[in-house]
């Protein structure tokens, strides 16, 4: 593009007459559109954050065609956030400053997307997270923040009313990661089953990655019905696992923070008869799920997780509130405020995992959550129960 505006200005008026206007003009007006993700590639929570960039990847390489159509490349550009909050800020000032940036498919963890969403909003660039469950994420308003995912304070409640309700339970122990998503569907899960009648145990908030023998002792001493951990594999599967070796035979549910392969290997035997509930279904929830799988499997060699599905129609809605802008743009590309405008504007768009229209606060209008139990040393756990719930009105301020 530089060297056509520079030939331009030296020899304009040979452009004024000549039939090349319409070529350059073309060339200045469209080219590049990058599509970029942010998730942990790289740490303890990698394997999740990997499956959101493959996804979100395979929507870009499907869609590229189609763009080329309309003049544009499609690049895809992954960011490692490292589940850090000051890493994804960082990436996020780098992304905002690339102008041919229209979409961030991200992040993984809501104490990452808090912050960097508020570098996004002052650039309007469309952020559409596959994963962010944490209430603030939308409940802020922003117009250009969105998700595909569900919310924790119905994450939470599912969860609490299973343990009440279906399990039978009548007391558990919570513990969290203190992380704004650990704790906040933690609490969310505590609220509603105190609501139920569940007697509440303990409650316990620890950054604990190695040993967990200094929480363990409390918890048995009180011999909860049912210990819910509110966090993320790598220290719900140690947890589970220590809490088993020293004798502790409650029964163990958790979050979508669980919904891993890595929960398998680190728990190993001691999942079997877990539980845990989660905002992306397994692969089989899903009627069109069996054909993107395989498609999945032979381009990256690898069985699609629930979240590589997710990052998968983040990306896609993303990508048709685009060619939709584009449009409306005269052919042109579109700033990103008319991509985020254009995102709020989506109905019924059909996914991997269903159809997806957007609330005015940029939560799905309606979300399925799903309870499933590991009934194998074997990753998916086998769904149990699925409810489906419209997103909580904006409230009035």
């Amino acid at each position: 593009m530089f060297k056509n505006i520079t030939f331009s200005l030296v020899f304009g008026s040979f452009f004024l007459t000549s039939p090349l206007l319409s070529l350059s003009q073309a060339w200045a007006q469209k080219g590049v559109i990058k599509i970029a993700t942010q998730s942990p590639l790289s740490g303890e929570q990698a394997a999740l954050g990997e499956h959101i960039k493959l996804g979100a990847q395979l929507a870009v390489e499907e869609a590229s065609k189609r763009f080329k159509a309309l003049g544009f490349d499609l690049v895809f550009v992954p960011f490692d956030d490292q589940a850090k909050p000051e890493v994804g800020v960082a990436n996020a000032r780098n992304v905002v400053s690339d102008p041919n940036i229209l979409l961030v498919v991200g992040h993984f963890n809501s104490g990452v997307a808090l912050p960097a969403s508020e570098i996004y909003k002052d650039s309007m660039l469309a952020m559409i997270s596959p994963a962010n469950t944490a209430t603030a994420i939308t409940d802020r308003g922003y117009p250009n923040v969105n998700r595909v995912c569900g919310r924790d304070d119905i994450q939470g409640p599912v969860g609490a009313r299973f343990a009440a309700q279906d399990l039978k339970l009548k007391s558990v122990y919570i513990i969290h990661d203190k992380t704004l998503y650990g704790q906040g569907v933690a609490d969310n899960f505590r609220d509603e089953a105190k609501k139920l009648g569940l007697k509440i145990s303990g409650y316990e908030g620890t950054e604990e990655r190695a040993n967990f023998g200094p929480l363990i002792i409390p918890m048995k001493a009180r011999n909860p019905d049912l210990v819910y951990f509110g966090g993320i594999y790598h220290q719900g599967g140690l947890l589970l696992k220590q809490m088993r070796e020293k004798g502790v035979k409650a029964a163990f549910m958790g979050p979508d923070g669980l919904d891993s392969s890595e929960m398998v290997k680190i728990g190993g035997e001691q999942v079997v008869g877990t539980y845990y509930t989660t905002v992306a279904g397994p692969s089989d929830a899903y009627p069109e799920s069996a054909a993107f799988a395989k498609k999945f499997k032979q381009r990256f060699g690898k069985e699609v997780e629930s979240f590589g599905m997710y990052g998968h129609d983040a990306a896609a809605v993303g990508l048709k509130a685009i060619e939709q802008a584009i449009q409306e743009a005269g052919g042109k590309q579109p700033s990103r405020a008319q991509v985020s405008a254009a995102v709020r504007k989506i109905k019924d768009f059909k996914g991997i995992t269903g159809s997806i229209s957007f609330d005015g606060k940029g939560d799905p209008v309606k979300s399925k959550y799903f309870v499933l139990k590991f009934e194998k040393k074997q990753y998916p756990g086998k769904v149990v129960k699925v409810v489906e719930q419209e997103a909580p009105k904006a409230k009035q301020l």
